[in-house]
């Protein structure tokens, strides 16, 4: 039918209709949010979402999530100190692993994710052990291996390999079930972006590359068919989860994966998202909240199962 029978501004009359009609809602359950954890503590003011938490200061920040109703995590661990094979990463007493340790004792019931890169941890900032100014794949991934059996020991709920190394999901799932951690589910990010959205997550991680950038193992922006074979590699090698970072650039390719793969799909909110919405707001530019939530919604329109992302706490309380 046509105009006048067909009115479509009749079910937008008010906000009751308007969300009786709504075809993508929001629910906290879907969302995972980033934990920095190091050292010691402090505060990051402009982004509050980017400042790092002590081992001793999970527990007040855990109870605080599970007040709210946050019910999953994504841990980042800083060592205190460094080389060049990233050693830190599978030490038995490392950051994460205290960390790990300690919010299962704090918070029983949230769920643990854990980051498995070793950009954190290396003294250059790469994601694995380097061969002259290259970064070894297959080197590499026996030390993704041992971070992620290492993570699942410690009590890791899921971990999520981000490193982009070719067959590291592989790697990673022969050494769990070698572990008796047959049980832990794989994470993978599978269509990981060489981004410009990831500036202050570096910075608060403590990751930026001392030479070079990781253009020669991340994707490249431009690449969608490329991301669905990285998928499908990911899928037969073992991955449980698939995730896509970043997530509001790459929402074709959030669809394109949802479409393609029946597994669990995720999407990173990565802090340059973040952040342009923080200081966009703070301007007075747009309306943070409602800019936050649109975009958000677009993630979850756009096939998302789960999604990372700074705005998770927040999001707790807008809801």
């Amino acid at each position: 039918m046509s105009f006048p029978a067909t009115r479509l501004r009749r079910l937008r009359r008010s906000d009751r209709l308007r969300a009786l009609v709504r075809e993508t809602r929001l629910d906290l359950d879907d969302f995972v949010f980033p934990l920095f954890v190091g050292p010691e503590a402090f505060e990051n003011p402009e982004l509050p979402a980017l400042g790092r938490h002590s081992v001793e200061s999970l527990a007040a920040e855990a109870n605080e999530l599970e007040r709210l109703g946050v019910r999953s995590v994504l841990l980042f661990g800083i060592p205190d100190e460094k080389d060049a094979e990233g050693s830190g990463a599978w030490d038995e007493d490392g950051v994460v692993q205290q960390a790990l340790r300690a919010l299962r004792e704090a918070s029983p019931g949230l769920v643990l994710l854990t980051d498995v890169c070793l950009c954190e941890y290396t003294s250059h900032g790469h994601c694995g052990a380097l061969d002259g100014d290259d970064v070894d794949n297959d080197s590499t991934l026996e030390l993704l291996a041992r971070t992620a059996v290492s993570h699942a020991e410690a009590g890791a709920d899921a971990v999520c390999p981000s490193d982009m190394m070719d067959g590291r999901v592989a790697a990673i799932r022969t050494a769990l079930d070698d572990a008796d951690r047959g049980q832990t589910p794989i994470v993978s990010y599978a269509a990981k972006y060489a981004s410009a959205f990831y500036g202050p997550f570096r910075e608060a991680a403590e990751s930026v590359p001392a030479f070079g950038d990781r253009r020669g193992y991340q994707m490249d922006p431009a690449n969608v068919r490329e991301a669905l074979r990285e998928c499908e590699l990911d899928v037969r090698e073992g991955a449980d989860a698939l995730l896509v970072k970043p997530a509001l650039p790459n929402l074709d390719v959030i669809r394109a994966v949802r479409e393609r793969f029946d597994l669990p799909v995720g999407a990173y909110n990565v802090s340059g998202e973040y952040a342009m919405l923080k200081a966009a707001g703070a301007r007075g530019w747009l309306d943070e909240r409602q800019a936050a939530l649109e975009s958000l919604t677009a993630i979850v329109r756009a096939g998302a199962d789960l999604v990372v992302s700074y705005w998770t706490k927040e999001l707790a309380a807008w809801l």
